[in-house]
């Protein structure tokens, strides 16, 4: 569980971030939207402790991370799994190699036992039989499925996901959205997920935060979107000419939920 109580973030005479209170759970997808410079990717950079925040209390656990030195900072770390917009894999290493990264930095592990790891998580994304592939020879899909191998391959108890899908089709937005929200509850992980994509929340969205100018405007879950009455918030949410038809036309969730199914 990772909580904010208060957290407050200005560049200069501007304010970021302003009284950001919320609970990030165990085991759940925890999404952060908002419009572009709401402050959502500040905040996640204020949670991964990239950025330092004026005021508040970003706790892990109970652990507050702006009161850690630099020892018990890298222990958390460790902790962590990250997931990069761009991938962000090494190009002149396979893609065991990639995996294996993090094991070869941090871990004490046997040469052998490392190896077994790392092909354990891209097993579990489907993708040992590409172990020995290059990036630049496997598809974007792929390469997120290789970056979520490796953000795993230490067994994080956090795992942070900036803007998961970009670049990617909606089929393969919908394959890696459920990807991570399988190995979230699979192994208890707290998850938090920076996202524009309107189909993830819709359909990933155990928890939401929706952020309107560096405040909290909205929290709920995606059972919850439908029926929210905040103005700003269905704004956004409902912006496509789609979306808004799926609400004014009271599409049930079961029905959303088999229109995703019909895209796999």
């Amino acid at each position: 569980m990772i909580q904010l109580e208060s957290v407050y973030k200005s560049f200069g005479e501007r304010t970021v971030l302003n009284d950001i209170n919320y609970t990030f759970e165990n085991g759940k997808t925890n999404l952060i939207i908002g419009q572009s410079g709401s402050g959502k990717t500040v905040l996640m950079k204020c949670i991964v402790g990239l950025l330092t925040p004026e005021q508040g209390k970003v706790l892990y656990d109970g652990r507050n991370l702006l009161d850690m030195g630099k020892k018990e900072k890298k222990t958390l770390r460790r902790e962590m799994g990250m997931i990069f917009q761009s991938a962000a894999l090494f190009d002149s290493l396979t893609v065991l190699e990639n995996v294996m990264f993090p094991l070869d930095m941090f871990s004490n592990d046997t040469y052998r036992d490392r190896i077994k790891r790392a092909q354990f998580c891209l097993d579990r994304v489907n993708l040992l039989d590409a172990q020995n592939k290059y990036p630049g020879e496997i598809s974007g899909g792929m390469q997120k499925r290789v970056a979520i191998a490796r953000a795993i391959v230490l067994q994080p108890q956090y795992l942070f996901c900036d803007e998961p899908n970009s670049g990617l089709d909606p089929k393969t937005s919908l394959v890696i959205d459920e990807l991570i929200h399988d190995i979230t509850t699979e192994y208890n992980m707290t998850t938090v997920i920076n996202t524009h994509d309107m189909n993830s929340v819709l359909g990933i969205g155990d928890s939401i935060l929706y952020i309107y100018q560096g405040k909290k405007e909205w929290e709920g879950t995606k059972h919850e979107v439908f029926s929210a009455t905040n103005e700003r918030l269905n704004n956004f949410i409902f912006a496509s000419d789609l979306l808004r038809k799926v609400k004014d036309e009271g599409i049930k969730e079961e029905q959303l939920a088999s229109m995703r199914n019909a895209l796999k």
